[in-house]
């Protein structure tokens, strides 16, 4: 007697194989048998007729940990056949903490939370905080990287120099106990503060030590438009000299004079793994991206964090500085306005009732709309009156890249999203329509209309190969003795339907998800089970930097002294 049986459906198992028919028996979580089981019993059988059947899809670049705490229903990401969330990407993580520093760190957050939303930091270990993450309801799994840039703001906050080598080591050191309380490994986000301010040899460093667990390094590189080939190759240096996997972030090529570009960063993907770095990269598949409207400003701005940029764009002196840097490029940023042009860069989501008619309008037209002489007065007026909050959509790439990185061997897919809901408080603003619809419109654009991908290797896209580079060697594929992580959708009718003006769509053509053996996409409709786990990487025993597990209370065991101690912001 099985718990489920997903009755008749072509399996397309992830492994990039021919699809297949079986029936799938499931009981206590796990698929137990594959094979002709009509004859067998079940509590549920789901009829899969004309329908595929395939693993979960793991998302490998997320950043619902931002929504899970608000909303543990993850609606815009389970109603897209996503089982498993890798978190803590770009270089932010919700742990750990250093109290000292915890409104840096708040601040930080703030623009990517919906209205009236705050997260509050019970906890200051990674281990603490998978602990509290794991009393949670979850519609989903969720894997977890630590993020390079709360280290650095547990240490340092958002200084722009080089850290001290105590401060390093600490560095290493709070790396070290998020892998033992099981991180996957660590991203980092080197457009943003306070990755932006941090040096090659320092993220090597600090590489090194998730080398020592066997875990991933996941990079949103220094920059996607003009420094586009130096970013991908101080990604790949960082593997080399660290032994790390490397994971490209989100991979793209940014800005009106980089188009075609992606030939050349493939080849240098290609060309490292003939060395042997191990590296890869995931994607979204849409010509346009998202992040903070206070990251078009540039770097120094940033030093201190929100509160100081906000000081410093009120002030007129610091503002002619700032549109001197955007105008002549004279820093060697990620200068998003000077490659992609103010027309291109439309405002998504603002806290402010009395700026919620921006929402959906390009800078220009904002400009207009609230009666600025120009768009950099119309950007840091904005800033202000939102206290440095607010997301843009950027429409930086062309269809002809999208297609080339999708199609390699060595891209896999990523919504670099957050969960969110056509309902209540995650309904607000306009998000990019890859919150609903990456993985439906890889199935329909890519797949059933143009042909740029196999049902088999989309799949495998989507489900073992992230899987692999995590190192879930229970999810991915559906073979049996694995986890019961599966989605059921029509290849005829899967479709997204999120549009940019009117994003909060769910996609059509998925039946059924499945997550851990239980239910919880039932004819398209969610039900009201919460069977996600917090998942845990298995590391390597006696590691760093001494025999056994570590914990915080061990920095006696860290720092060679008391005067090094006291040294530590911590």
């Amino acid at each position: 007697m099985f718990d489920i049986i997903v009755r008749g459906g072509k399996v397309v198992d992830g492994t990039g194989n021919p699809w297949f028919k079986a029936d799938i028996g499931i009981k206590d979580g796990k698929i137990v048998e594959l094979g002709r089981l009509e004859k067998e019993k079940a509590d549920t059988v789901i009829d899969a007729r004309g329908n595929v059947v395939s693993p979960g899809f793991v998302d490998m670049h997320s950043h619902s940990d931002l929504t899970l705490f608000i909303n543990p229903k993850l609606e815009s990401t389970i109603h897209q056949g996503i089982t498993t969330l890798v978190v803590g990407n770009c270089g932010i993580s919700l742990a750990p903490i250093n109290k000292k520093h915890e409104h840096l760190l708040e601040r930080y957050i703030a623009p990517f939370l919906p209205p009236g939303a705050s997260i509050r930091f019970q906890w200051s270990t990674f281990e603490d905080y998978l602990r509290h993450e794991n009393k949670q309801d979850l519609s989903s799994n969720v894997a977890h990287l630590v993020g390079h840039g709360t280290v650095r703001v547990a240490v340092m906050g958002f200084q722009d120099r080089a850290p001290s080598d105590v401060e390093l080591e600490h560095m290493k050191y709070l790396v070290a106990e998020a892998m033992e309380a099981g991180a996957f490994g660590m991203s980092t986000g080197l457009i943003y503060p306070p990755g932006i301010f941090s040096g090659t040899g320092e993220l090597v460093e600090v590489a090194k030590v998730v080398s020592k667990y066997g875990g991933l390094y996941s990079s949103h590189v220094r920059g996607e438009s003009s420094n586009l080939i130096y970013s991908i190759e101080e990604a790949i240096e960082i593997g080399e000299k660290s032994g790390v996997s490397v994971q490209i972030s989100h991979h793209k090529v940014a800005g009106r004079q980089q188009i075609g570009k992606s030939v050349e960063t493939l080849k240098l993907m290609e060309d490292a793994r003939k060395r042997g770095v191990d590296v890869a990269c995931d994607q979204y598949p849409y010509e346009a991206g998202m992040t903070s409207l206070a990251t078009l400003l540039p770097p120094w701005v940033h030093e201190g964090g929100i509160d100081q940029l906000l000081e410093r764009i009120k002030r007129l002196e610091d503002r002619v500085k700032i549109r001197d840097d955007i105008e002549k490029d004279t820093t060697g940023w990620e200068n998003i306005i000077n490659e992609n042009g103010w027309e291109n860069i439309y405002i998504s989501n603002v806290k402010t009732e009395k700026n919620k008619d921006l929402q959906g309008k390009n800078i220009q037209e904002a400009a207009r709309m609230m009666g600025k002489p120009d768009e950099l007065t119309a950007l840091l007026d904005l800033l202000v009156e939102e206290e440095g909050s607010g997301t843009m959509v950027v429409f930086v790439t062309k269809e002809e890249d999208v297609c080339k990185i999708l199609s390699n061997p060595l891209t896999m897919v990523g919504t670099d999203s957050w969960s969110t809901s056509p309902e209540g408080v995650l309904s607000a603003g306009k998000p990019h329509p890859r919150f609903y619809g990456t993985y439906p419109r890889i199935l329909r654009e890519y797949v059933r209309e143009r042909s740029i991908l196999s049902l088999e290797e989309a799949v495998r896209k989507m489900t073992s190969f992230p899987a692999q580079r995590l190192r879930l060697w229970g999810r991915g594929v559906i073979r049996e003795n694995m986890w019961a992580d599966i989605v059921v959708f029509n290849p005829d009718t899967i479709m997204d339907t999120a549009t940019y003006q009117n994003p909060h769509q769910y996609p059509e053509g998925i039946e059924y998800v499945i997550v851990n053996g239980e239910i919880v996409i039932d004819k398209r409709q969610q039900t009201q089970n919460y069977p996600g786990r917090v998942l845990r990487h298995k590391f390597p025993k006696k590691t760093f930097p001494h025999d056994g597990r570590i914990s915080l209370k061990g920095f006696e065991e860290v720092f060679s002294s008391q005067k090094d101690r006291d040294r530590l912001t911590l």
